[in-house]
């Protein structure tokens, strides 16, 4: 246990660090067995597990992303409880004023023995950050997956009717609803730009009995999909392939429908009046398409730092609605209908969250440890900024007109008309 004097010293410097914070209540335990709680009543949401000196400066020395985020992955900080609570915790050191950052580095040097030498080398050159390796998104085996994403193996945002929807039923619900905003018909050809490992395709091609084609980049989702499709007797009007989209443009004007579900955010926003015009050119005129992905608020804080794009997305973009619709528009793609489903992303990344906690020892069967926390970090960090308002999901739906004519109904009372999906019937 740290002596009388360097708990003294900790208790000023936790408390000058969270003067004015206001957020959920926490605690922070020091390698040591010391703890500190801010002078509040009630009890703590979560435990911040400090665990070595280089964490506690990654904490209160210039914290951003990766020096938070690495020290998570390495288990030099833990948390213990609501995992979503300690996000508020992180924004509010985040977002702290550089000149009071300094002053408690100051501090931190002064009081805290040997953490001095790791405010003057920090954690960005260390060996242990040196040697980390990014954790790509889609090389994990489809084993990792299966256990949190449950038995469609759909790996984007659900569409929850009630909040209480199981993660089955609420992700049956996106699927069906896609193919009812595409008003998907028997025997018309579609498109599923990164297919993943093929709900949507095998939504297409089995309940709506349309030619489904889907293409991905991934090895491992396109010999999932492709096992799928044999396994649901599907393959007369269903098929997967090892593709860019970029790599279509002999199939011009080959598609009634497309769709492009959780792909979109690798475009980056250089490449996106490409990408709209590729989409365009592989649409028949008076052909649909819904794009659906994630964008972020022209307002929000953008970190320099970021441990997505270190450690999930190491090329991933998130570019603005507006920005979106600006290139969509710039090729001859008509804006039919917007919908913001934020609030659905962040219901379905707490049951990820709540899955891949639950089978944590099922899924490190198939990944090591540090994997295994960039993805819990990853999901619980996204729900959070959901929550917060700093990123949406849009559901676009585009059409390439026909000298004029969309080819849609006046109203869109169709895609409600439907029953809610059963249980049961999720694939």
């Amino acid at each position: 246990m740290a002596s009388a004097l360097v708990q003294s010293q900790r208790d000023g410097l936790l408390a000058a660090l969270f003067q004015s914070y206001h957020g959920p209540l926490f605690s922070v335990r020091m390698w040591d067995g010391w703890q500190w709680m801010p002078s509040r009543d009630g009890k703590p949401a979560c435990t911040i597990a400090v665990e070595t000196p280089k964490a506690l400066a990654a904490l209160v020395a210039e914290p951003n992303e990766i020096t938070l985020g690495e020290a998570f992955i390495h288990k030099e900080l833990d948390i213990e409880g609501d995992i979503f609570s300690v996000f508020q915790v992180a924004e509010f050191l985040l977002n702290r004023p550089r000149r009071l950052k300094q002053q408690i580095a100051e501090t931190l040097a002064r009081t805290i023995a040997g953490a001095g030498e790791w405010l003057r080398h920090g954690a960005r050159n260390s060996m242990a950050r040196d040697r980390a390796s990014i954790a790509y998104h889609y090389d994990q085996p489809v084993e990792f997956f299966r256990p949190w994403l449950g038995e469609s193996l759909a790996y984007s945002c659900a569409y929850f009717r009630s909040a209480d929807d199981s993660l089955n039923l609420a992700q049956a619900q996106k699927l069906a609803m896609i193919c009812r905003k595409l008003r998907l018909q028997p025997g018309e050809r579609f498109l599923d730009i990164g297919c993943g490992w093929g709900s949507l395709v095998l939504r297409a091609a089995g309940s709506h009995r349309a030619q489904a084609l889907g293409i991905t980049l991934s090895k491992e989702q396109a010999k999932v999909t492709k096992q799928r499709i044999e396994e649901a007797g599907l393959t007369v009007n269903c098929a997967v392939e090892l593709c860019d989209y970029r790599q279509c443009e002999h199939l011009r004007e080959s598609f009634d429908k497309i769709a492009s579900i959780g792909m979109y955010e690798h475009v980056g926003l250089k490449n996106l009046r490409r990408y709209f015009g590729l989409v365009r050119d592989l649409l028949k005129p008076g052909g649909i398409f819904l794009n659906h992905g994630i964008a972020r608020f022209p307002c929000s804080a953008v970190h320099k730092d970021s441990f997505v794009e270190q450690y999930v997305f190491p090329d991933g973009r998130l570019v603005t609605l507006t920005e979106t619709i600006d290139a969509a528009q710039s090729v001859g793609l008509e804006v039919r209908d917007v919908e913001n489903l934020r609030d659905h992303y962040e219901l379905t990344l707490r049951q990820w969250v709540e899955g891949l906690q639950q089978n944590a020892n099922e899924v490190r069967k198939y990944v090591d440890e540090e994997t295994y926390r960039i993805w819990l970090l990853y999901m619980a960090g996204s729900a959070a900024a959901f929550s917060r308002g700093d990123i949406a999901i849009y559901q676009v739906l585009l059409s390439r007109p026909d000298h004029g004519k969309s080819r849609l109904p006046l109203v869109r009372e169709d895609w409600y008309a439907t029953p809610p999906i059963e249980q049961a019937g999720a694939n």
